[in-house]
């Protein structure tokens, strides 16, 4: 007699429950190769289930070679159908000792680079969205070329002039999906084992560990409040290329002036090698006049990299990489072998939201929005910490650095913080030379309301007072 175990409450399908019983007991041992199942019909009787019912859980076990059938004598079970059992361990491990210091929903996180995520044009973009979905043809929803729609490529060359200053033609632009591929393809492009790159210190570590994937070693070039500091680039060096983001440096939040980006320029004419921009968080400049790219400067030059996640969302995933002519092939047969291309109905989504003059309202809003959350912010340091912490870097962007000359953010500190309800970022995190960057936290506020900045610095501050 076989017992299996039925629960009709379930949803799922009586054949799903006895295949799925059956199969796991041969497994796991239970039966033995070459062991005898009831007939169909004895078993539909034991467990009062339609003899159908056994006949296709059967036919299953049997197609997928779990069971043999021998005319005349019966079902049995199949040799080698024994899969040895590993020792089981739990997939995740939660230490509940963890989930009573914080609960998530309790934690003020000032994490960097998220934009204000309710305040994304939902109803804009779905009306959008249904408009190109209704509209498109049929051969839109099929493979597509890697490079990117011609649609969004041409508007984004004219929108990234008029805004940036970037010269380029629309067959320039390779549309990415965010501006991690467009950096992982800049490192395939460029970098093979044994190669250099130079690059600020401290920059965002994701894109070291990106570079130093190749099998490339890093070049760390300091930075000071004006971002790179281009005196320091070595003559004896012969770096592929210079990773920099001249209009808001991360994390420190320089911008480059144009005696210094003239310097790089004539640098890196005379060391042969390009000069990798990452436009990061451009838009949001609260203090003076937009700052051109450097791109615009020396495009043959420039490798110019940006995204849509801090002006709209990171899950839009939509970034793209402009290239010199002489890069553009190669970079575009290394997108088709990463994925093909980047989804073809969000980029013509996209591309009417920009041709519609819909993206620069939205940047002109937000500006708005993330500049009042930047003055609140610096308010709140000011008045608690008084005279005891600097800030830096405040004047573009979606974060700015916390500095207290005679506290440094060790991992204990930083656990009593989150412990405390507040989550900070070290600036050590991402420098390539450490130690001189202990006493900087980063502090993003572009998704946080004035009651959670106030109440973080509130808790910021009691916890280090005790420390």
């Amino acid at each position: 007699m076989l017992w299996l175990p039925i629960d009709r409450s379930l949803e799922i399908p009586l054949i799903k429950q006895i295949y799925g019983q059956i199969r796991e007991r041969i497994l796991n041992g239970e039966f033995q190769s070459g062991e005898k199942l009831p007939s169909t019909r004895e078993l539909s009787s034991q467990l009062k289930v339609s003899r159908n019912v056994i006949l296709e859980a059967y036919d299953q076990l049997l197609a997928e070679g779990f069971l043999t059938s021998r005319t005349g004598s019966g079902t049995f079970i199949a040799e080698g159908a024994v899969l040895k059992q590993s020792k089981k361990r739990a997939l995740f491990h939660t230490n509940p000792a963890d989930e009573e210091n914080i609960k998530e929903e309790q934690l003020i996180n000032f994490r960097s680079g998220i934009p204000a995520l309710d305040l994304f044009p939902r109803k804009t973009w779905a009306k959008l969205a249904h408009s190109v979905w209704n509209d498109t043809s049929n051969t839109m929803f099929g493979y597509d070329i890697p490079e990117g729609r011609p649609e969004l490529r041409t508007v984004l060359s004219r929108y990234l002039l008029k805004t940036r200053g970037v010269n380029c033609h629309p067959d320039q632009i390779v549309i990415t999906s965010g501006a991690t591929q467009a950096l992982t393809l800049v490192s395939k492009l460029l970098l093979s084992k044994g190669d250099m790159v130079a690059m600020e210190d401290p920059i965002t570590n994701d894109i070291q560990t990106i570079f130093r994937a190749t099998g490339s070693s890093i070049l760390p070039i300091p930075v000071d409040e004006f971002g790179m500091k281009t005196s320091l680039l070595p003559e004896n060096k012969d770096p592929k290329f210079i990773f920099i983001t001249p209009s808001h440096q991360f994390p420190i939040g320089g911008t480059l002036p144009i005696q210094r980006r003239i310097q790089l320029i004539d640098y890196s004419r005379k060391s042969n090698c390009y000069l990798v921009e990452d436009d990061y968080d451009s838009e949001f400049r609260y203090e003076g006049s937009p700052v051109s790219s450097l791109q615009g400067l020396e495009p043959e030059r420039v490798l110019y990299i940006g995204s849509f996640s801090k002006i709209l969302s990171p899950a839009l995933r939509i970034g793209y990489v402009i290239l010199p002519p002489a890069l553009i092939e190669k970079c575009r047969r290394l997108k088709w072998f990463s994925d093909l291309h980047t989804p073809s109905l969000d980029q013509l989504i996209l591309a009417r939201f920009i041709e519609e003059g819909l993206l620069e309202r939205h940047i002109t809003k937000m500006k708005k929005v993330y500049k009042k959350r930047r003055d609140f912010l610096i308010q709140c340091i000011s008045t608690t910490f008084s005279n005891k912490a600097n800030i830096i870097g405040y004047s573009t962007g979606l974060h700015l650095i916390l500095e207290l000359p005679d506290f440094p953010f060790t991992n204990q500190a930083l656990r009593q913080i989150e412990q405390a309800g507040v989550k900070v970022y070290p600036v050590e995190d991402h420098t390539i030379e450490k130690g001189k960057h202990s006493n900087r936290i980063i502090l993003g506020y572009g998704h946080l309301n004035n009651e959670e900045i106030q109440e973080g610095i509130h808790r910021l501050y009691n916890i280090i007072c005790t420390l």
